[in-house]
């Protein structure tokens, strides 16, 4: 006994010192991030971590939300949240139908579905922007909000369908027959039993597409010219400092901390659901 409460321990220890390396790891380069964020114009010039003589300011932040650069960050913010916004509730909605025919209903091809799905997903987003850049020039919806709403839908559909068909499988048909047995349509049983049943699973795959529509820059930086509809990711590209002689980099910081923040309190906020839908996801019933 005493031998396997020593093994226990250290186990425990070898993989909590392997947590605080992954922390650490994962935690540095946003902490750098954020000290930059709050640097002087003269300290970002010296290699230090943190500001001299701990020399904080906010003048980073005070550019970006009322200096020269708060029409170009607002702007990007207001298209960021609204289009990754639009994108992700068209994704869940179209994923919920789609990943209940592929896991409930029985019809030619549905397997294809699934494989066009993964291969849409592993596609490389950067060989579709070009061709996608004249289509849009042609049709007017570059430089749009719609414009980058669908290839937007192209990045969160894929992993969206993956992830709630998981969950629909693993719902017992078995309600789904109680339902209609008690006079209840397929659709009606769909909405009322089904649908409130993999309800961790839509949160999870809803918070997914939002971390996926939020982070693009590739499509942002492609798709738009001017602010009417460039995001964020794609507007810090174009900071610039308070004279031709200065890099924007404490600019770009603090603007980089902003964007950040969102994701941060939904991951805060409902960690809880996110881990309950993925774990329930990963277990077929």
């Amino acid at each position: 006994m005493a031998q396997r409460g020593q093994r226990s321990a250290k186990t425990i220890l070898m993989w909590t010192g392997i947590s605080v390396l992954v922390l650490v790891y994962a935690l540095f380069p946003v902490f750098t991030i954020l000290a930059t964020s709050f640097k002087t114009p003269g300290d970002l010039g010296n290699n230090t971590l943190l500001p001299t003589d701990w020399n904080y300011t906010w003048q980073n932040y005070e550019m970006i939300f009322v200096g020269d650069a708060q029409g170009l960050f607002l702007t990007a913010l207001r298209n960021s949240i609204g289009i990754t916004l639009i994108a992700t509730a068209i994704a869940v909605v179209l994923a919920t139908l789609c990943a209940y025919a592929v896991a409930r209903l029985d019809f030619p091809g549905k397997k294809i579905i699934l494989a066009v799905a993964l291969g849409v997903s592993i596609f490389p987003v950067i060989s579709v922007v070009t061709p996608l850049f004249n289509v849009w020039r042609s049709i007017g919806l570059y430089d749009t909000w719609i414009g980058l709403i669908i290839p937007y839908l192209s990045l969160t559909l894929p992993i969206s369908i993956w992830t709630l068909s998981a969950f629909f499988r693993q719902i017992p048909w078995d309600l789904e027959y109680a339902a209609q047995v008690d006079g209840a349509t397929q659709w009606q049983a769909f909405r009322k039993a089904i649908v409130p049943l993999a309800l961790p699973g839509v949160f999870t795959t809803a918070i997914i597409a939002f971390f996926i529509a939020w982070n693009d820059f590739v499509y942002g930086i492609s798709l738009t010219s001017t602010e009417a509809a460039r995001p964020v990711p794609a507007a810090l590209a174009f900071f610039t400092g308070a004279s031709q002689f200065e890099e924007p980099t404490g600019a770009i910081s603090a603007a980089a901390i902003v964007v950040t923040i969102p994701v941060v309190l939904l991951v805060l906020m409902f960690q809880r659901q996110i881990v309950s839908g993925l774990t329930q996801g990963a277990v077929k019933g």
